[in-house]
């Protein structure tokens, strides 16, 4: 057994620190104290249940399960990422889309270059990086463009009107949210190393990988979120303006529903 990895003692004595976290939500009365429980019980719950699912899909299903795998992994990030943007029109077929074309652009490229090796046990944990980096840069577009399309209205259609189409109307509101967007994955990658170590560079690193071994790793990885993030975003933006535009270039009413909590 490595020395470095928890056994599932140290597992179960670390939940002293989820109820730490319990007696300091309970004790300043922010209300979270039960939210915190279950989410605590949650994530052992769904972990566990990964780790079991991810022996038998590297074990028994090859290629076919990481890419099923993957794919599910995009279905729940376009759901996540729709349900903080109520009120967006088309926002989970638009979210899905965005998250599923930074996905496999990104991971497409870095298996075509031989970047990653084809396995299983390799592309499920890198994908899933890239997923959530996507997933990440989409709800950020779609809320902003959301909050911009509500509350610059009469700027948009006063452009509208003076004869200028959909797309010119709308994009200072596009240009800004991209860069929004982008910002964190931007200073994520400036600040790499600094700040705090990485978790695929502490993994490897806890796991007895040399140090310049892990780092190129590590290097891989921020590149990939990068793209993946300014892929997802552009995806996002460009779908999310067409949803919000009809075809006679009129900016479309939507409800001002309260932001969701996602999935």
């Amino acid at each position: 057994m490595n020395s470095t990895v928890p056994s599932w003692a140290g597992v179960a004595a670390s939940i002293a620190l989820v109820g730490l976290a319990v007696a300091v939500a309970w004790r300043q009365r922010l209300h979270l104290a039960r939210d915190i429980a279950v989410a605590a019980v949650r994530a052992g719950v769904q972990l566990t249940a990964v780790g079991a699912l991810l022996i038998f899909v590297f074990e028994r299903t090859g290629a076919a399960g990481a890419v099923g795998w993957l794919a599910l992994m995009v279905v729940i990030a376009g759901r996540v990422s729709a349900g903080r943007c109520a009120g967006m029109p088309r926002a989970l077929p638009v979210a899905t889309t965005a998250a599923a074309v930074g996905t496999a652009a990104t991971l497409g490229a870095l298996l075509a270059l031989g970047v990653v090796t084809p396995q299983a046990r390799v592309v499920i944990p890198v994908g899933g990086m890239v997923v959530a980096g996507a997933m990440q840069a989409t709800t950020l577009v779609l809320v902003r463009l959301r909050d911009e399309a509500r509350t610059a209205r009469p700027a948009i259609e006063a452009r509208l009107a003076l004869g200028l189409p959909a797309a010119e109307a709308f994009a200072p509101h596009l240009r800004s949210t991209l860069r929004t967007a982008l910002v964190p994955a931007v200073d994520a990658t400036r600040t790499v190393g600094l700040i705090s170590l990485p978790g695929a560079m502490t993994g490897l690193i806890l796991a007895g990988v040399d140090p310049f071994t892990a780092i190129r790793y590590q290097i891989v990885v921020m590149y990939m979120m990068l793209c993946a993030a300014a892929l997802s975003a552009l995806t996002a933006a460009r779908l999310a303006e067409r949803a919000l535009f009809d075809d006679v270039h009129r900016l479309r009413p939507f409800a001002a529903g309260a932001t969701g909590e996602g999935f």
